[in-house]
């Protein structure tokens, strides 16, 4: 199992955790919205390190990022699977080809 398998799995069992107890179920409590709101915030911040050229600081961001893209997704019960698969559905595909296939 890889680290972003083992978050993915961590973040699913929060879902009915005490929210005064885990800050993912705090963000789960607040709703799908608010998920994907805080994930927004976090891409522009992950953004802003990697225009100024921050490799730390990118690197933490980006971190960041995967944790509340995976939050987001669990929040509309999209599983980290589920991406891979659709990943994987990809593989081989041109970039070109796969936007002119949706």
């Amino acid at each position: 199992m890889t680290t972003l398998s083992r978050l993915a799995a961590t973040i699913e069992a929060r879902k009915g955790a005490d929210p005064d107890s885990s800050w993912t179920a705090k963000l789960l409590a607040k709703g799908p919205e608010k998920c994907a709101e805080k994930f927004g915030e976090e891409a522009v911040e992950a953004i802003i390190e990697a225009v100024k050229g921050d490799r730390e600081r990118l690197t933490s961001e980006a971190a960041d990022v995967l944790y509340h893209l995976l939050v987001m997704l669990a929040a509309r019960d999209v599983t980290l699977a589920d991406v891979l698969a659709e990943l994987e559905r990809r593989e081989g595909m041109s970039g070109i080809a796969e936007k002119a296939n949706r």
